[in-house]
């Protein structure tokens, strides 16, 4: 009942900020901020009331969860309460703050501290974080974070790459992070929230060598009496020069790979921005690993970490952003080329321009059902390998259709910076190629 409550009130909130009277009142800044303001307060109720619920959820039906347990999984693509009252909390906050910000973080190569301030207001870093640790929840959900991640990514990717590389490294420490690496790392990160300078962190997989396979690591470990020795060199790592440590993943000599986590502040570590095609406000960087000396604790986790897990669920989170910022490019396009004239009639009414929007809606739902589907198997703790491999095979290829069928919708607009389907363009290029989020 609290949060149909909730619901009902942004939805007014939402409805009177967008209403007619507010503009002929030109009263249009405030009833934003109103709407903001309320906006974030519910993310934050849910978010910490949700735990409440599972935990009550729990308890009146642990008796009936060793009955009848589903042989099969299934697959429900319909959201619950919960995760309707934070998509939308998230898409407004994608919509009003991040779209708007998103021309200046690429050309400027970064994101403001005041959107990482505004993203940790939100609860974004805290939502999959145990209560112990000063987070909202319990109980992870793989499917709740990719929709996170899809809805900042629809206000723009390279800004949503570096709010979320530091919830990225959360997830994994809460995953699969011993109770030591917990107080040690994790525990930092949230109480830092309260604090004028928060920490940051992030994951550094690639590799910058010809047909890189994350599988077939060059950077490497060599275990010593007091801990490890590390060597290597990773590029395309978001927020790598703002970074207080790092998630590395490097192999040790008989061929296991694993996650290292790496104090930046260790001697051998040269840090230095690398500005891509794409992803330019996510401060992509290069960095190199000169005989790093690293504790004994420093690998994550213990013998249930697996690496392979890691990466499936690292691949889901760039198929949501990569189903995000399409959803943006489709909402583009269809607006411009309803508005767009030529001889006389709007070029949507033109077979060869609706088909192509046609295809994008297409293709954005295919995404979309073989994304949560891989995501609601891992929920389940059910095998979801081959379905987060299906999931980004299909994510790298319909990306940079849509991104490129976005362009040549635009014809020369859309060439041009003064629309945004260039810079989507050059984001969803990064799809196909990079790792480093982490659902």
């Amino acid at each position: 009942m609290a949060k149909d409550t909730i619901g009902l009130a942004l939805s007014a909130v939402n409805k009177f900020a967008g209403s007619s009277l507010v503009k002929k009142l030109k009263l249009q800044r405030p009833a934003e901020k109103i709407a903001y303001i309320s906006t974030r307060t519910g993310f934050q109720v849910v978010s910490s009331t949700n735990a409440r619920v599972q935990q009550a959820k729990d308890f009146f039906n642990a008796s009936t969860t060793t009955k009848n347990k589903p042989t099969a999984a299934l697959f429900d693509p319909s959201l619950t309460e919960d995760q309707r009252l934070i998509k939308d909390s998230l898409d407004r906050f994608a919509s009003d703050v991040l779209s708007v910000a998103a021309y200046d973080a690429d050309d400027n190569g970064g994101t403001t501290e005041e959107l990482f301030q505004q993203a940790n207001e939100l609860g974004v870093l805290t939502y999959s974080v145990s209560e112990q640790y000063g987070g909202y929840s319990d109980t992870q959900s793989p499917v709740t974070n990719l929709l996170i991640a899809e809805s900042l990514a629809q206000g723009d990717m390279g800004i949503a790459t570096a709010l979320l590389s530091t919830t990225s490294v959360a997830n994994i420490l809460t995953r699969w992070g011993t109770d030591e690496q917990q107080a040690n790392w994790l525990a930092p990160l949230t109480q830092s929230l309260e604090q004028s300078q928060p920490l940051f962190a992030t994951i550094a997989i690639n590799e910058p060598y010809p047909l890189f396979n994350p599988n077939s690591l060059n950077t490497t470990v060599t275990p010593k009496d007091e801990g490890y020795k590390l060597n290597g060199k990773k590029s395309g790592v978001a927020i790598g020069d703002r970074a207080d440590f790092f998630l590395v993943a490097a192999a040790s000599p008989n061929g296991d790979q694993n996650l290292y986590i790496v104090n930046s502040a260790l001697k051998g570590i040269s840090v230095e921005r690398s500005p891509a095609m794409g992803l330019k406000a996510a401060e992509l960087c290069t960095i190199n690993f000169d005989n790093v000396q690293l504790p004994a604790d420093a690998r994550l986790g213990d013998e249930y970490f697996c690496y392979q897990t890691f990466l499936d669920l690292s691949n889901l989170a760039r198929c949501a952003l990569a189903i995000g910022c399409g959803q943006a490019i489709q909402d583009y396009v269809v607006k411009y080329c309803n508005e767009r004239v030529a001889f006389g009639e709007p070029i949507s009414h033109r077979q060869s321009v609706a088909f192509m929007i046609a295809n994008i809606g297409i293709e954005l739902e295919g995404m979309r059902l073989l994304t949560y589907r891989a995501a609601s198997l891992a929920e389940q703790g059910l095998p979801f390998h081959k379905e987060a491999y299906l999931a980004k095979v299909f994510c790298s290829d319909k990306a940079m259709e849509i991104g490129t069928n976005g362009v040549q919708l635009l014809g020369g607009h859309g060439f041009i910076k003064e629309h945004p389907v260039e810079r989507w363009y050059r984001d969803m290029r990064s799809i196909a190629i990079l790792y480093g989020l982490h659902a």
